[in-house]
């Protein structure tokens, strides 16, 4: 009974371990076959657009600020309102500069009227002279009064022209055409020389200015030559609120100097604003085309990080996923831009990392570029 016992045992142990034995090959044999979508990296020349924080200006945008004392008078536009240039826009009270006005003519009118006798003395001396009557040395003296008299009668010219000059500055008018900008007096209000009144914008072009990184800005002047040869010279403008500027602007200036402080170099685009859209002082993002010849690119989704590292699986010869780490230039759509670590050829798992594992042996399945692509739509 013991020897028909051991050998019951035996042959179930030995069922036990055929049993085990076949599903753990049937385990490996399911993750041999797994199937899993493969890329072959190629080259391709692509246009990157970079963005950069950009400050956005009118074309002109002044203040404007009485040239006197006085008493505000009257406001003839509302904050917001378009405006040409040379319209009416404040008066300050001008009696006082009025009375100054008359005083001025005044002056003059006496002075001239002094040159006239003193003229008249003179002709009179003259005839004295010629007469024997008196001496020469009258003469001097009546010609030395007239032409007192004359500085006299241009200085009274001189505080005429002060005056209306005065006068003029109690009506403020507008520069050039643009928008006004907030007024924060009131009709009334006692202002004194140099008190702002308003600005006002010329919003029909804006500038954007934006700042360049020293060692962008390198690549961009190496790059400007071959762009303005080809009539590329554009730049694009994104709002703040998401939404792309529809009309492309053109770089205008570089400044002459490269911030010690913060190692970046200011630039100048010119946008046009035909709609009056872009008002001084918003914001924005420049982007700058930059072309990058035989680009490596790694579709995003083939991608996964592990410390700030970023990681994709090669597939080698055999069908065997490695973990392979590489460095991004940039990113850009769904798309990384390889600096280092891959080349062309390589062969990557296109997706489905969270179900590989390193020396994992898969089934490829060949994607193209064109498909992913698709598949990204």
């Amino acid at each position: 009974m013991i020897k028909k016992n051991r050998i019951i045992y035996t042959l179930c142990l030995a069922v036990a371990l055929l049993i085990a034995g076949c599903t753990s090959n049937g385990t490996k044999k399911a993750e041999e076959i797994l199937q899993l979508p493969v890329l072959t990296l190629s080259e391709k020349d692509t246009v990157l657009q970079t963005p950069y924080v950009a400050d956005i200006q009118a074309l002109r945008n002044v203040e404007i600020r009485v040239r006197l004392k006085g008493f505000l008078e009257k406001i003839y536009v509302d904050e917001g309102m378009p405006v040409k240039k040379g319209q009416l826009l404040f008066k300050v009270n001008d009696e006082e500069y009025q009375v100054a006005l008359s005083r001025a003519k005044a002056a003059l009118s006496n002075a001239k009227a002094d040159a006239v006798a003193t003229h008249l003395e003179v002709g009179r001396v003259q005839m004295l002279i010629n007469k024997n009557v008196i001496s020469a040395s009258e003469l001097e003296v009546a010609k030395s009064k007239l032409s007192a008299d004359q500085a006299t009668i241009d200085e009274a010219i001189a505080n005429v022209q002060s005056a209306q000059h005065h006068i003029a500055y109690t009506s403020i008018r507008a520069p050039f055409d643009g928008i006004i900008d907030r007024i924060p007096l009131k009709a009334g209000s006692l202002v004194d020389e140099g008190t702002l009144l308003t600005s006002i914008s010329d919003n029909s072009s804006v500038y954007a200015y934006f700042s360049f990184p020293e060692n962008e800005y390198l690549q961009y002047q190496r790059a400007k030559n071959k762009l303005n040869q080809e009539g590329n010279n554009e730049v694009k403008l994104v709002l703040s609120d998401g939404s792309h500027y529809a009309y492309s602007g053109n770089i205008e200036t570089i400044e002459g100097e490269i911030e010690q402080a913060t190692g970046s170099i200011d630039l100048r685009a010119k946008f046009p604003n035909p709609h009056k859209l872009l008002r001084h002082g918003a914001s924005g993002k420049v982007y700058i085309p930059t072309k990058i010849d035989h680009a490596v690119m790694v579709p995003q989704k083939s991608v996964f990080e592990i410390q700030d590292k970023s990681y994709v699986y090669l597939v080698d010869g055999q069908n065997k996923l490695h973990m392979k780490s590489f460095t991004p230039l940039t990113r850009f759509s769904d798309y990384y831009i390889v600096k280092s670590g891959l080349k062309r050829g390589d062969k990557i798992l296109f997706e489905g990392a969270q179900n590989a594992r390193d020396g994992m042996t898969i089934k490829p399945e060949t994607v193209t570029q064109a498909q992913t692509l698709a598949l990204k739509k």
